[in-house]
C-alpha cells in the first residue's frame, strides 16, 4: 500500500495529530522505500494484521450485511462481534452468532461473539472492578461506547497488540478490507507503541433526485471537527483544520494505548477519544502515564478510496451523535471558556438547549487496563452464556500479561 506523505502535524502536548493523508495505491506491488516514503509492504501489513483484533459493534443488522463485513476482514485478524441486538421475539443475536460460526467454519479461522446485555458479562465486569458499566437493571448499559469497551476487554485477553473497530452496517466488503489494510499500514508507519489510526471516508454516497451524490462530509462530523479544531486553536493561537476524524467509527490503536484510555458511553465514544488524549497527554493536566508522555502519541488520519455505504438512521440519530460529541467537549477540563461559550451558543441555536441551560454530562468509564483480568476471565467463562469462541482453536484461554499490566490504573 502507498500512502500520501504527511507533511504537517499539529501538536497538543505529547499528542501529534497528523494532517489527513490519502491512500495513493491500494496495492503498491513490489515498490520499496524508507518508512517516511509512505510505502508499506505486504509483509509489514500482514505482520500487523496477525497481531490485530477487529471488534464489530452490532445492533440488529441483517445477516447478509454481517456476512459481507466478515468477508472483508483480512484472514489473520481475530474477529470479535459484540452485539446489542434484540433477543425477543426473534433472537437476533442467535442469528448473528450462527452467521459468524458458519463463516469461521468455511474460512477456517477463529472468532468470538458476545451479547452486550448478557447478565454474566455484567457480573464479570462488576467482579473485575468496573461496576460503572452496569445499569440499575443489572446489565451492561446499552450504547456503542459500552460495546467498544467490552470489545477492548476481550481483545486484551487474546495476547494481541492492536485493536481496530469496524461498524456492522457497512454494505461494501471491499471498504471494510481497505479500512483494515489502512489500519495496519498506518500503525506500521507510526512505529510507536502508543499510536492511533483514524479513517476519513473518501465519500458517503446519498441518493438525490434519482442519482448518487458522493458527499465528502458527514452531517455530524463537520460540527464535531469544527469544535475540536477550535479547542486546539485556542491553545496554539493559530486557526487549524487538522482534525478531520472527530466521529471516526472506523479506527484502530495499539492496546498499549487503548488500555490506558478512558472511553465514553454511547455515541460520545469516538470524539471523546480525542478529548481524553488531550486531557491525559496534552500537558495541560497532570500526567498519569509518564512513559506515554516520553514516547508521544501519534494520531494518523487517513482518507480511504472506497465510498462508505451504510444504513441511513435518520436525522434524530445524527443530531444525537452531534450533541453527545459537544457534551463531552464542553465538560472537559481542557476546554477553555471561549470554546464552551461557542458550544453553548451553537446548542441553543440548534434548539438542543434553552438559554441558561448547560449540556448534560456523558458517562465516562475508567481505562480497560484497570480491570482485574483474571477475575474477568473466570466470571465471564463461567457465567456469560453468550460468550462463544468459534472456528479453529480458542482465541482466549487465560489472561495474557498484556491484560495484567500492573502500571495501568485509572488516571488521577
Amino acid at each position: 500500500m502507498r500512502l500520501e506523505h504527511s507533511h504537517r502535524t499539529e501538536r497538543f502536548g505529547a499528542v501529534r495529530i497528523h494532517e489527513l493523508q490519502r491512500v495513493i495505491e491500494l496495492d503498491s506491488g513490489d515498490a520499496t522505500g524508507a518508512r517516511g516514503s509512505g510505502i508499506v509492504s505486504h509483509d509489514a501489513i500482514r505482520a500487523i494484521e496477525r497481531e490485530m483484533v477487529i471488534v464489530i459493534p452490532c445492533m440488529n443488522e441483517t445477516r447478509r450485511v454481517i456476512e459481507g463485513v466478515l468477508s472483508g476482514i483480512p484472514h489473520d485478524c481475530l474477529i470479535v462481534l459484540v452485539s446489542n441486538s434484540d433477543r425477543h421475539p426473534v433472537d437476533r443475536f442467535e442469528i448473528e452468532a450462527q452467521t459468524v460460526e458458519q463463516f469461521c467454519q468455511s474460512a477456517e479461522r477463529p472468532a468470538i461473539t458476545i451479547h452486550q446485555r448478557d447478565p454474566g458479562l455484567a457480573a464479570a465486569l462488576k467482579a473485575a472492578g468496573m461496576p460503572e458499566l452496569v445499569g440499575d437493571d443489572g446489565m451492561v448499559r446499552a450504547g456503542k461506547g459500552e460495546a467498544m469497551l467490552i470489545g477492548m476487554a476481550v481483545a486484551a485477553m487474546t495476547g494481541r497488540a492492536y485493536i481496530g473497530y469496524v461498524d456492522a452496517d457497512n454494505y461494501v466488503p471491499g471498504a471494510v478490507h481497505e479500512y483494515v489494510k489502512v489500519y495496519a499500514a498506518g500503525l506500521h508507519l507510526a512505529a510507536n507503541p502508543y499510536a492511533m489510526v483514524r479513517i476519513s471516508w473518501h465519500s458517503k454516497p446519498k441518493l438525490r433526485d434519482g442519482r448518487l451524490f458522493f458527499s465528502r462530509r458527514g452531517r455530524s462530523s463537520e460540527i464535531t471537527n469544527q469544535f475540536l479544531n477550535r479547542l486546539v486553536a485556542e491553545y496554539s493561537g493559530f486557526g487549524t483544520e487538522v482534525i478531520a476524524t472527530g466521529n471516526a467509527g472506523e479506527h484502530a490503536l495499539s492496546l498499549d494505548l487503548g488500555l490506558r484510555m478512558r472511553l465514553a458511553g454511547g455515541f460520545a465514544v469516538e470524539p471523546f477519544e480525542y478529548v481524553d488524549l488531550f486531557e491525559q497527554f496534552g500537558g495541560v493536566l497532570p500526567a498519569s502515564y509518564p512513559e506515554v508522555m516520553t514516547s508521544s502519541v501519534p494520531v494518523l488520519q487517513i482518507e480511504t478510496r472506497n465510498p462508505h455505504f451504510h444504513d441511513n438512521k435518520g436525522e434524530d440519530h445524527v443530531q444525537g451523535m452531534r450533541m453527545q460529541a459537544l457534551n463531552v467537549l464542553y465538560h472537559s477540563p481542557v476546554s477553555l471558556p471561549a470554546v464552551r461559550e461557542a458550544i453553548l451558543d451553537f446548542m441553543v441555536a440548534q434548539g438542543a438547549l434553552a438559554p441558561g441551560e448547560e449540556p448534560p454530562r456523558e458517562r465516562i468509564y475508567p481505562p480497560v487496563g484497570s480491570l482485574d483480568f483474571d477475575l474477568f476471565f473466570d466470571t465471564l467463562t463461567a457465567e456469560a452464556n453468550s460468550f462463544r469462541q468459534v472456528g479453529t482453536g480458542p482465541a482466549v484461554e487465560r489472561p495474557s500479561p498484556r491484560g495484567r499490566t500492573p502500571e495501568i490504573a485509572s488516571p488521577a
